[in-house]
């Protein structure tokens, strides 16, 4: 089921990019600053994204089913995709699109309200964003991260109109032509900072590997285990799966096997926060499975 605080967030962000989309864009239009029109078709870009992420979310959280025994959280991660694709293509237009105007040497003096709206749009924008990473880390959205990093893209792009706005009322004419340039350059690191992390995952890259090594000290560390191999991790949209082979006596009963089992689940659901599935295979330390471990 899809959580308030995720639709929460999304909905109200939904609100603020509308109402900046329609100041930017008539700011821009009426001043003729082409950096305030780049950003209000940004804001534009984040109202869309908006819309893919909540659509991912609720597709992302259907539950296991006989054809998706992983559940649906790729769906999650493939509309975080879509708004990295999204946050290019923007990006690349305003880079585009400012530095022609730049070329053409074409002069523009915007005036204050550029340097006005900019401001408002950088304080409400980091903010958004703020809360957005905040509920992102809880929930372990990767839609949500991507949507945070949608979100603090703009603002960030508002800074480089503000800081060229500023230079405008000091009589560069070009200022807000290397501003459009500026917040088309922030926008595209944006987009590919989050496709690296949502191709890590479709292409079934583990978990960082600061945590792989708390996992295996942990294993390492558990009453009845010897020694252990195989540990693979993977995420699914918000979810972590993991499984790995641990060896232990070979007299032990099969219920003090499967006790093992659990404390090693256990143990392991405490290094990781969120939603865990772990899955222990139990064998008997003998040489010919421990010898394994020198393969992995």
């Amino acid at each position: 089921r899809t959580s308030d605080p995720d639709m929460r967030v999304t909905l109200f962000g939904m609100g603020l990019n509308v109402l900046l989309m329609v100041t930017k864009l008539a700011g821009g239009f009426f001043s003729g600053s082409i950096a305030l029109i780049a950003d209000g078709i940004h804001s534009g870009s984040d109202l869309a994204t908006d819309l893919v992420v909540i659509s991912g979310i609720r597709l992302g959280a259907r539950k296991a089913d006989a054809g998706h025994a992983y559940g649906h959280g790729r769906y999650e991660t493939f509309a975080g995709g879509i708004v990295a694709a999204v946050l290019v293509l923007i990006g690349g237009y305003i880079t585009w699109d400012a530095g022609v105007a730049l070329c053409s040497h074409r002069l523009s003096y915007p005036g204050l309200p550029v340097v006005l709206i900019a401001a408002v749009s950088i304080i409400a924008k980091e903010w958004i964003a703020r809360w957005t990473l905040r509920v992102a880390k809880k929930e372990r959205s990767p839609a949500l991260r991507a949507n945070a990093w949608h979100h603090r893209s703009d603002a960030l792009s508002s800074v480089a109109v503000l800081l060229g706005g500023a230079a405008n009322l000091l009589g560069w004419g070009h200022a807000d032509q290397v501003a459009g340039i500026i917040v088309g350059g922030m926008v595209i690191a944006a987009g590919v900072r989050t496709v690296v992390s949502v191709l890590h995952e479709l292409t079934e890259g583990s978990l960082s590997r600061s945590t792989v090594m708390r996992i295996a000290e942990t294993v390492g560390k558990t009453p009845g285990v010897r020694s252990f191999h195989n540990l693979r991790t993977r995420r699914v949209g918000r979810e972590v799966f993991i499984d790995l082979h641990v060896l232990v006596d070979p007299e032990l009963s099969v219920l003090a096997g499967h006790s093992i089992s659990m404390d090693v689940e256990q143990a392991i659901k405490r290094v990781c926060s969120g939603s865990v599935h772990v899955l222990v295979h139990i064998e008997p330390d003998i040489p010919e499975i421990a010898n394994l471990d020198l393969d992995d």
